[in-house]
């Protein structure tokens, strides 16, 4: 299952290389997702979620080895059609340097997967290291040390523990406890400036490769000798013959009576099936997380959205009493002095709006509603302001 992504010759495009680069990412992200929603169902896949990086190094170390071995390429990178090639500089008349390409060396091979698996790995652990020494010391400064656990108050102070052993248990204890703090500690201060300079290389490499100054799209890549071009037709033809001898030399070992030759060959067939699908179904994978993703977020923000309710309807209009004043047809004009309104001021009781004026003097009177003859006082007229 190959891609192109433009560009012409062998140097692939920035893109191909950025995409191949992230997808490592993106497959984690949708594994640990997988696994997260079927451990609702099946608690036991909660060990595996505790060993996550765990985990996921031992999957990219089949997956990474199986395809140096085969396509001498990265997992990411055999899916964009992309395959490493060893460079080797030689010096032409006119001081010009010629490039040539060779295929990978066995040492340049296991090199490649410690780049690609080891070293992550243990970026990844560091990291989690300093998350936890970051969060822990903000607790601390925020709440103090009087509230924390045995292993919090010992994390920080590198106190000795109090623990009911003999003496030398204690000292044992108590060395080792020392020993993890100044280890954590030294993480501390010293990730920030590893990983800040770590980015920093990466950054300058991609950029000088974006403008085509170089030909190493990171500095692994410059210290291993290796560049990342795109395969050809007669590569590609190349490898899918060598992974048939392979395979052909493999199931040629297999030693043992017929029933377990049998058996070993089933597992074999097995293992190649899953090797050789497992692009197609880790990028199925990824696609199938993002599509989740989408829609549970989008359900989230559907029931997390307040609810618009439609405006209540007005309430009934106050009724007119018998021995009260009637409203004139013209609702412009004041029902007491049967006048355009001057200065409106409404009788909050019932809504229905007058002359300042004569409300005031009928209200301080009678001390009801001319209208509705509702009581009422001075105190519940209120003066209506509108635009003339």
């Amino acid at each position: 299952m190959l891609f192109q992504v433009g560009g012409e010759g062998t140097r692939p495009t920035f893109f191909e290389m950025a995409a191949a680069q992230q997808l490592p990412s993106s497959l984690r992200a949708a594994l640990t997702y997988s696994l997260g929603v079927f451990a609702l169902r099946r608690s036991f896949l909660h060990k595996i979620l505790d060993y996550e990086d765990e985990f996921y190094a031992a999957l990219m170390l089949i997956l990474e080895g199986h395809s140096l071995r085969t396509t001498d390429a990265s997992f990411a990178e055999s899916l964009y059609g992309l395959n490493r090639k060893s460079v080797r500089l030689r010096l032409k008349k006119g001081s010009n340097e010629e490039v040539q390409h060779s295929g990978l060396e066995k040492r340049q091979r296991i090199l490649s997967l410690v780049f690609l698996v080891v070293l992550p790995y243990f970026k990844s652990k560091l990291h989690a290291v300093y998350n936890k020494e970051r969060e822990a010391r903000l607790r601390e400064s925020l709440w103090g040390t009087d509230d924390q656990g045995f292993d919090e108050a010992d994390f920080f102070t590198g106190e000795e523990p109090v623990v009911s052993r003999g003496d030398s248990g204690n000292q044992e204890l108590s060395v080792r406890v020392q020993l993890a703090t100044r280890v954590k500690k030294f993480v501390a201060v010293c990730y920030p400036w590893i990983h800040a300079s770590s980015e920093g290389l990466s950054f300058t490499y991609q950029l000088l490769y974006l403008l085509d100054t170089t030909g190493f799209y990171s500095l692994g890549l410059q210290a291993l000798g290796i560049q990342v071009c795109r395969a050809t037709g007669q590569e590609l033809m190349d490898t899918s013959s060598r992974i048939s001898k392979i395979r052909s030399h493999e199931r040629e070992r297999l030693r043992g009576p017929p029933w377990l030759k049998t058996v070993q060959g089933a597992l074999l067939s097995c293992s190649y099936a899953v090797l050789d699908y497992a692009q197609t179904g880790l990028i199925a994978a990824v696609f199938i997380f993002k599509m989740m993703e989408w829609w549970y977020q989008s359900a989230e923000k559907r029931l997390t959205a307040p609810t618009v309710y439609p405006p209540p309807p007005p309430p009934p209009a106050p009724k007119v009493a018998k021995e009260g004043i009637p409203l004139p047809p013209d609702r412009t004009l004041c029902a007491l002095c049967l006048q355009k309104r001057a200065n409106p001021s409404v009788v909050t009781v019932s809504g229905i709006v007058f002359c300042y004026s004569c409300v005031f003097k009928y209200v301080s009177q009678y001390k009801r509603c001319p209208v509705t003859l509702i009581p009422a006082n001075v105190d519940q007229i209120r003066r209506l302001f509108h635009d003339t």
